[in-house]
């Protein structure tokens, strides 16, 4: 066995352990269903549809339906999560309006963008291992988990509050970011399409501000979210706070920033435009 196999194989228990506390820590004052926590319910439901859906991705060796499985899941994760929990208040039906519009923008967006490239070249060589591409999914579904630990555990807890200045802000900020991403990605889209561009970079628009605006993006809406949830987190609740903390973390240190970062230097590295964008705009950040 290779050495990255037995890595991946090590890892994985790792993993579940992970998404377990988080389950546990979520589903404290929260509704139950036969004695059973909603949270943790939908916590395992949300690994079960990845490794589902892992099972064909690895039989045909394909990842173009990895992005779309993600949304699915956050959308049936909310779903689920508002059809069964007790009370059903503004403020959770509010949150959940916010993540299905969030992963039906984005599922859509990735799944088509994949679509028209064939593949995603990060996935090369994961998808002939079996333990470190059933890893990937299984990343997934706790990057699912930490994402919408926030608005999860609003809408499934027992506790409950109108909708107040907290709502106002985090519904602003949410907006924020969810208008970044979509504008930069639409920008790059357009950009990439323009036959008179290929082989060059973006730097217009929002991407002459950020290297990276979609991901600041990213960030910033659920940033928008947790503060939305955070009146009603009690107890272990609060490790739901973790949501934008992870994501910034994911995009900033494992797979966003730091890949497209070491591509974009191995393709134009040494250019002087490209070292002169480099040195003028920041990495998420943007100027104004």
């Amino acid at each position: 066995m290779k050495k990255s196999d037995r890595n991946a194989l090590l890892t994985f228990p790792i993993l579940i352990l992970i998404g377990a506390l988080v389950a546990w820590a979520g589903s404290q004052n929260g509704t139950s269903i036969a004695g059973i926590p909603l949270f943790a319910l939908l916590v395992g439901m949300v690994f079960m549809i990845q490794w589902l859906a892992f099972i064909p991705a690895y039989l045909r060796q394909t990842e173009k339906f990895f992005d779309l499985t993600g949304s699915i899941t956050y959308i049936s994760g909310i779903i689920l999560a508002l059809f069964f929990s007790t009370g059903v208040d503004p403020r959770s039906i509010l949150l959940s309006g916010l993540v299905i519009i969030w992963a039906i923008r984005l599922g859509t967006f990735l799944f088509g963008r994949i679509k028209k490239a064939g593949k995603d070249d990060r996935f090369d060589e994961l998808k002939p291992s079996f333990i470190r591409f059933l890893n990937v999914w299984t990343i997934q579904g706790l990057w699912v988990t930490f994402t919408m630990a926030a608005a999860l555990v609003a809408i499934t807890t027992t506790a409950r509050k109108e909708l107040d200045l907290f709502a106002v802000v985090g519904f602003l900020v949410w907006a924020i970011g969810f208008t970044f991403e979509v504008i930069a990605d639409s920008q790059k889209s357009k950009f990439n399409a323009n036959p008179a561009n290929k082989g060059r970079f973006i730097q217009t628009g929002l991407w002459s501000r950020s290297r990276h605006p979609n991901y600041f993006g990213e960030i910033v809406l659920w940033v928008g979210v947790s503060i939305i949830a955070l009146p009603v987190l009690q107890g272990w609740q609060w490790i739901a706070l973790i949501s934008p903390v992870f994501v910034a973390l994911l995009l900033t240190r494992v797979s966003g920033v730091p890949q497209l970062e070491k591509k974009a230097d191995n393709k134009w590295g040494g250019q002087e435009n490209y070292e002169l964008y480099k040195k003028r705009t920041p990495v998420l950040i943007p100027r104004l």
